[in-house]
């Protein structure tokens, strides 16, 4: 098994094209195969060879390097100076001079190791074209196909290259199948032993922000932003925003007119996970507050040196703003960098005084409207009334006896 070099040549070209390669980086890829195959078949391992092809004709050229030295120890790395000057007149000892040999044709073994090498240099140049490529769209969302499932990793398909998205970066709850069309956030671009690792997601909080910027062409001129997202994928979302317009409600603005904007983006992540869109403040104590919604706050209690709060709710609002798990303080925490303490609102012994005394006028009242001046209380009189007493409707039966005796007596 020969290498036709001609044939050689035809394919170069046809892969630079399929693979979407620059003809002169195939080329590359290629000469240092058989410089490689000519080491193996008509040189030393250790020499130093450079090969060209020339892509029209096929002809091959090698250039092997030797010194320039008095007396020849190893022909394979060294010349002597009377046989390097018959090629260049003015060589002297201590040179290095390349030497020019046409290649005809491979041996069986040197044209598989020529193969082998061509394969593996082509593959290396694929990859560094898709990190180029990549590198630049590292932070933006793109269209992509579910290419397998395996296990916790799903493998998606980029177009030119693979990418995966690991358990940890899929929605809680998402089921995704082979052919599935998706957008997945690029989050990174590693580079590996077999070649770049494209790193996607959906469930950082970064792709909620990108969804938005679709929707929200606000976004774009400046009028609004989002100036925070704290996110549990696939469960529930809290994002701050907040407007640099004066009149501009940045909560509608997010919402959309009957909620497009907003049911927009949950089609896309689904619809078990809930969005909460609040106003951002800059006062701590406010944006806390606006935080923990629909949760109703009575009190906030601030340590700003070891970025913790304490929140008092009322007793009825205490499970709204722990929520289901913890859910709701823990993404308020997450959301204004506070370590949150939520506590229920305890009523003191004088409130307690004030809600007595109107739990004891609940009963019905008595038959004679009662008025007591003298009665003590330390928070003022409870007077109660009593309606007159309503005098009883008559019978079916009676209504009709008193009818017919006004007949009568109209009638004499």
């Amino acid at each position: 098994m020969e290498l036709d070099f001609k044939q050689l040549a035809l394919a170069i070209k046809t892969i630079a094209e399929e693979k979407n390669l620059p003809e002169a980086v195939v080329q590359e890829a290629v000469e240092q195969a058989l410089a490689a195959a000519y080491r193996r078949d008509y040189g030393d391992r250790e020499q130093e060879i450079r090969v060209t092809m020339n892509l029209n004709t096929g002809e091959v050229d090698a250039y092997v390097t030797k010194e320039v030295v008095e007396r020849v120890g190893d022909d394979a790395y060294e010349i002597s100076v009377a046989d390097a000057q018959v090629m260049k007149k003015n060589a002297a000892k201590g040179d290095m001079i390349e030497i020019h040999e046409k290649v005809s044709s491979f041996g069986r073994v040197a044209a598989q190791t020529a193969k082998q090498v061509i394969l593996q240099r082509l593959r290396e140049a694929e990859r560094e074209i898709v990190m180029n490529e990549y590198e630049d769209k590292i932070g933006t969302v793109i269209n992509a196909t579910v290419s397998r499932v395996e296990g916790n990793i799903c493998r998606i398909d980029l177009g030119k290259a693979q990418g995966i998205m690991p358990r940890s970066e899929q929605i809680q709850g998402e089921r995704y199948y082979p052919g599935q069309r998706i957008k997945v956030y690029l989050k990174d671009v590693e580079r590996g032993f077999r070649g770049p690792q494209l790193v996607v997601s959906r469930g950082n909080k970064e792709f909620i922000e990108w969804l938005f910027r679709g929707e929200v062409p606000e976004m774009e001129s400046g009028a609004v932003e989002i100036k925070g997202i704290a996110r549990e994928a696939g469960v529930r979302s809290k994002i701050a925003v907040a407007s640099s317009v004066p009149g501009v409600d940045p909560v509608g603005t997010f919402v959309g007119g009957h909620g497009t904007r907003v049911n927009a983006v949950v089609s896309e992540v689904g619809e078990q996970e809930k969005i909460d869109i609040i106003v951002w403040a800059d006062n701590p104590i406010d944006y806390i507050t606006q935080a923990l919604s629909p949760t109703k706050v009575s009190k906030v209690i601030l340590d700003e040196a070891n970025k913790k709060a304490r929140i008092v709710v009322p007793e009825d609002q205490l499970s709204i703003a722990i929520g289901k798990s913890g859910q709701n303080v823990r993404l308020a925490s997450k959301l204004t960098g506070y370590e949150l303490d939520i506590e229920a609102e305890r009523l003191t012994q004088d409130n307690a005084a004030e809600v007595a005394p109107a739990a004891e006028a609940a009963p019905v009242a008595p038959s004679a409207p009662v008025h007591d001046d003298t009665a003590p209380s330390s928070h003022g009189v409870i007077e109660t009334t009593t309606l007159p007493k309503q005098p009883k409707l008559k019978k079916k039966s009676d209504l009709e006896n008193s009818l017919l005796e006004a007949i009568e007596e109209h009638g004499e």
